[in-house]
């Protein structure tokens, strides 16, 4: 390990965002299984299954580099408390957004340092509301077939054509949203002890 900064994710939307911060660091897949993770704890609600969730892919990647500032996260989208998954397919995607046409539903973006090396472990939530535009299905499956939103909770792309989608979007840091709150990243960090400038 070259970097004293890892990232417990393979995922390219977080990738991309902590690029933003200009610090060196290496982006580990988490020997977790995140999937029975979502099954053992399915009974909790969105917000402590997120931080659970990234809680789990930080401590498992801080056990291998115990030394290293480890960055978990994990996002759920949910409508009327029901969770929305990654749709993995096209018509899985034009479906679960023909459910939030014209409606308010919440994204919950989780994220937690953790050193090893001195026991650290810094946790925060963000939610944001989103508020989509009534829109029909022929108007959304042309939209995932220019996005290719498969991947994505809620099937959308908001750093994207996905913005178009939405009438209003509430929350405290935009870029949760896309997969990863630097503004809470950073202060975590800080607090860790890992120096951001």
């Amino acid at each position: 390990m070259t970097t004293s900064l890892i990232l417990a994710s393979t995922s390219r939307y977080r990738k991309m965002l902590l690029e933003r911060l200009g610090r060196p660091f290496e982006a580990v897949a988490p020997p977790y299984d995140e999937e029975a993770g979502k099954r053992a704890h399915a009974a909790l609600g969105a917000a402590a299954l997120s931080q659970r969730l990234g809680r789990e892919k930080a401590l498992s990647v801080s056990r291998l580099y115990p030394d290293a500032w480890v960055i978990g996260s994990d996002q759920i989208a949910t409508l009327d408390g029901a969770r929305l998954d990654k749709p993995g397919t096209a018509d899985a995607a034009v479906a679960q957004l023909v459910r939030l046409s014209g409606k308010t539903h919440q994204l919950v973006t989780s994220v937690t340092v953790v050193r090893a090396a001195t026991g650290y472990l810094g946790e925060a939530t963000d939610v944001h509301a989103l508020t989509m535009r009534a829109l029909d299905a022929a108007t959304l499956r042309r939209y995932v077939e220019a996005d290719a939103p498969l991947d994505c909770a809620g099937s959308y792309r908001v750093e994207a054509r996905g913005i178009a989608l939405f009438e209003t979007i509430r929350g405290d840091d935009f870029t949760a949203v896309i997969g990863l709150p630097l503004t809470k990243v950073v202060a975590l960090l800080e607090a860790g002890g890992y120096p951001m400038l």
